[in-house]
Parts: structure tokens; sequence; C-alpha cells
């Protein structure tokens, strides 16, 4: 397995695929093991992806310690230093587009194009659904709770509508969230992560990009709205926003918006 230390954690990582070098940072409670991971979609077809477990997360370290955004940023950098890449394109979604501006902003060299997906600001930006409002609920009633809110559609009627595939998703869910959930640390880890991400806040920030950015995310996302989406773009004069027909999980609802990312980062769609 590839593993690697950077500063006070030993981070799990892999690369695979061609071409352009790309860095896929994933979202709260993100974990490798989990299926499908990005190595599954189109862009695995384009790229050569790097990605990893985050710290408190998967099979990196899990320090019970306070995280904060500056952390998740300078593991990042620390990752890139160690597997020699120089400079890539970055693709953040969710929580990742959160550690994803923070590293662009700290580190524009290394950026050569950014995707933020379905993220957001923080401050007068406004901030993403409080997950932390789901850590003391049961595995169960966190997955249904995160099935309603990823997708603003699944209302009362829907969901009386849709019994056996809101139960569907439900399971699939519940499986991500039972994965590693008896390792060592696991809880703790988890809690960090969403520590940092309360504190996250890039907003006021954000106009000192000067790479290339598309901004994108689902109409109907409960977690990351789009008008969190307009207002990153507000902040960046050179970016692009596109918003998909989709909810948090847009990328798998909306076969168009893969093809709009590769576009972007192959230098279409620029203005």
């Amino acid at each position: 397995m590839p593993f690697v230390t950077v500063r006070d954690i030993r981070i799990y990582y892999e690369v695979r695929g061609t071409g352009r070098r790309l860095l896929y940072i994933g979202g709260t409670g993100g974990d490798l093991r989990h299926r499908p991971s990005i190595f599954d979609s189109p862009l695995a077809d384009h790229f050569e992806i790097l990605t990893y477990d985050q710290r408190g997360l998967g099979q990196t370290d899990r320090p019970d310690i306070p995280y904060t955004m500056a952390d998740y940023a300078m593991d990042t950098e620390g990752l890139l230093a160690a597997v020699g890449w120089d400079r890539c394109f970055l693709m953040g979604i969710s929580f990742g587009g959160m550690v994803a501006q923070e590293f662009a902003i700290r580190c524009p060299e290394r950026v050569e194009r950014l995707v933020l997906a379905c993220t957001s600001s923080g401050g007068v930006g406004g901030a993403s659904f409080p997950l932390h409002e789901l850590g003391d609920l049961t595995p169960r009633e966190r997955a249904l709770g995160t099935v309603l809110l990823s997708d603003t559609r699944r209302d009362a009627a829907w969901q009386a509508a849709h019994p056996q595939k809101l139960q569907d998703l439900v399971d699939q869910v519940e499986a991500t969230l039972l994965v590693g959930a008896d390792e060592p640390g696991r809880k703790a880890g988890a809690r960090r992560q969403i520590g940092a991400r309360a504190g996250h806040d890039t907003h006021d920030r954000l106009p000192t990009l000067r790479m290339p950015v598309f901004i994108c995310g689902g109409r109907y996302d409960g977690i990351a709205p789009a008008s969190n989406l307009e207002a990153i773009h507000r902040q960046i004069p050179q970016s692009r926003l596109e918003v998909f027909e989709g909810g948090h999980l847009f990328l798998l609802q909306d076969p168009k918006a893969f093809e709009s990312i590769i576009s972007f980062l192959h230098g279409g769609l620029d203005r």
C-alpha cells in the first residue's frame, strides 16, 4: 500500500491513469475504500489522478488533536512534494473543495487549473450545511439525513411515492459510513475533520486566485446550495460557474457534469 509521511501524519494515497496530472480531494468522511471512487469516473480515462485519504479519515493517521483548514492545505502541499508533483490540475469536491480553496490561495504556483465542486467559501459567502448536527445520530439515521439533505427534491411527497428508492439510497450511504467504523480513532478523526470544516472561511481571500477556475454543483443541493457557488463565483473574476441537474451528488446524476469538467481541464470553457 502506498503511504508517505507528511508533517505529523502518515498519508495513504493512490495514483492511477495517464495524461495530465490531476490532484483530486474528496469530501467529508472520504475513504478510498468507498465505491465508486474517482477512479471509476470518466476522469480516469483522461488524467493521471492522485488522490488520498485526508487526515483523520480512511487509512491515513487520525491524531486526536484539533485540525485546521491550514493543516489540510499543508498536508496537500506535503503530499505533492513527496510524490514529486510540482504543478497540477486540482479538483476538490464538497469538503475537498474547501481544502482546495485554502491550498490554491496558499500555493497558487502549484495549481494550473482549479475545479471547485458542490462546495462553499464560508464567511459572507455562506457555509455548507452544519454536518456536526448529524454527529450524534446512529449510522442509519445519519444516512437518512444525508440522503434527504443531498437533494432537496426528496421531500415528503417524493418519499411517499418512492419508498424502495429511498431505502436503497439510505442503504448505500449507510454502507459507506460503516467502512472502517470500528477502527481505532475513527470517530475522533471524523469529529476533528468536522471541527476544521466549521472554521472554514476563504471568502475574502478568493479574489487573489488568478488561475482558471471552474465552479460547479447541483441545482437541488441542500448541503452546498447553488447560492454558495454563486458567492464563490462573484469573488473570482476569471471563474466560470455551471449548475447541473442534480443535488450534492450531481456528478453521478447529470452526465454533462463530468463532460464539462473534462473540457475545462483540457482548456475549454474559458471565457
